[in-house]
């Protein structure tokens, strides 16, 4: 038995959701989401929550159980509250900046990075070591922070590079004399 799974997702108040063949769609006050729904598992909506069912007792059915009931639950706290990664830069010389649509970021390369803000997240840069990436898809807000932390991974001696806030790096000792 999942133990996931057997939760039932509550609706929030002012969240609306509708299921439609095999897509759910969900609205509220930050926007609208929509998942295609699984086959392998069944979704009731009474009540004001959402229940997720395997349909038989295969290994299948039980693996998808609680993985789509916390999809579920993504898309409920994505259209109430949001969803925010923050990235930290740190070496000499690196800075990011935002205009628009677009980051700029500098990171030691002969060339500045520039990179397309994907529809839907918001980046904002409080100052120029900081960079905030929040929207409602939680999988979109961690693809583009992902992309965003692969141009210079923190690397061990120094600690230099883009690094999540909060993220411990493992710092290495230099080599000896």
């Amino acid at each position: 038995m999942s133990r996931i799974g057997k939760k039932p997702v509550a609706i929030p108040s002012g969240v609306t959701a509708k299921i439609e063949g095999r897509t759910l769609s969900v609205k509220g006050p930050k926007g609208t989401l929509t998942m295609g729904l699984s086959d392998e598992v069944t979704y009731d909506l009474e009540d004001g929550q959402i229940s997720v069912q395997p349909i038989n007792d295969s290994k299948k059915s039980r693996s998808f159980w609680g993985m789509q009931r916390t999809l579920v639950a993504n898309l409920m706290e994505g259209v109430t509250d949001g969803y925010t990664k923050v990235l930290e830069i740190s070496g000499v010389g690196y800075r990011a900046s935002s205009q628009g649509k677009k980051l700029k970021l500098q990171l030691g390369f002969s060339h500045d990075v520039d990179l397309d803000v994907p529809e839907g997240l918001e980046v904002k840069t409080p100052d120029q070591t900081t960079v905030e990436i929040s929207g409602v898809d939680k999988q979109s807000v961690g693809q583009f922070a992902a992309e965003i932390r692969r141009w210079r991974k923190p690397e061990p001696y120094k600690g230099k590079g883009i690094k999540y806030r909060g993220e411990y790096i493992f710092r290495k000792e230099g080599k000896k004399k």
